[in-house]
């Protein structure tokens, strides 16, 4: 009996092949994960597909049913999961963790793991350290790490040690405190030239995708049709080739303001308190448990 590991699982092999799937990302079925192959075979084809944030298995099962074809755990994690006040403080062991669950709770999506700050900035050696952790401990099928042409090493190494990498230019949340907030990127000439660059340099070191974030909509068109990789778009207008939201704040769970460029399907902060406080109701007025929740 041949074993299947997590990682085999993530990669495709063990399943029945790729004609077990039909082509499409999202409203494809099959019995394998979904590939980086797969997501550059989108592109060639002009297929746009979604991805959602996921950070426990059974949110991460609702969204496998669903369709979405690929999810990050990402180090948003902090502010929507840990009560983090920003990104930074995400460590390797969380991220671990929360990778894992995620992976437990799906069947088809690709799993991309991020890394967290602190975890690849050194160097490619510390970067393929912690990118190998999440692919042997966790099983994701990629990693996810910030910045163009200052992780172009990184981004290398890990591709040639067979670990697929998406990449993260434009805004760079664990950047906050160089950015003083999370300003838009990319505006005036030589801001967009820079952000260009950024994008080419991790398409030439070997990332299958790259996520734009907050750049405005005309440039990161013109990236996405400078590129052969698929782009990304989380504030970066309509013609990327993917669009990825937090899911919290597209399921309306975020308390407060959102920002600009989200969109909210649902309102689950709302149905949860209503929730809970119809449950106290009961439990205060003897109307549950009932009969019918009671055992004799």
């Amino acid at each position: 009996m041949t074993h299947v590991s997590p990682a085999q699982k993530q990669s495709g092999s063990g399943g029945n092949g790729p004609a077990a799937a039909s082509k499409a990302l999202y409203g494809g079925t099959g019995s394998r994960r979904i590939t980086v192959r797969d997501i550059s075979a989108a592109k060639e084809r002009g297929e746009k597909w979604p991805m959602l944030t996921a950070y426990d298995a059974m949110t991460a099962s609702v969204f496998d049913q669903a369709g979405i074809p690929v999810m990050l755990v990402g180090d948003s994690m902090g502010n929507c999961h840990l009560g983090y006040e920003s990104t930074v403080p995400v460590t390797m062991d969380e991220m671990t963790l929360l990778s894992a669950a995620v992976v437990r709770g799906t069947r088809r999506a690709l799993i991309v793991g991020d890394l967290p700050f602190g975890s690849y900035q050194e160097g490619p050696v510390q970067a393929l350290r912690n990118a190998t952790r999440l692919i042997k401990d966790a099983g994701v099928g990629a990693v996810k790490l910030e910045g163009g042409e200052r992780s172009a090493h990184q981004i290398e190494l890990l591709v040639q040690a067979g670990i697929p990498v998406m990449a993260h230019v434009g805004l760079t949340p664990q950047s906050v405190n160089a950015f003083g907030g999370y300003p838009v990127q990319g505006r005036g000439e030589e801001a967009a030239q820079q952000l260009l660059r950024d994008a080419k340099a991790v398409q030439d070191a070997g990332a299958f995708a790259v996520v734009l974030e907050l750049v405005p909509a005309e440039l990161a068109a013109e990236v996405t049709r400078s590129l052969h990789i698929p782009t990304v778009g989380i504030g970066a207008g309509p013609d990327c080739d993917a669009q990825v939201l937090v899911w919290t704040d597209m399921a309306g769970m975020t308390e407060g303001r959102v920002p600009r460029f989200v969109k909210q399907y649902a309102q689950l902060r709302q149905s949860l308190g209503d929730a809970a406080r119809a449950f106290a109701e009961d439990v205060v007025g003897g109307a549950y448990p009932a009969a019918e929740h009671s055992f004799r």
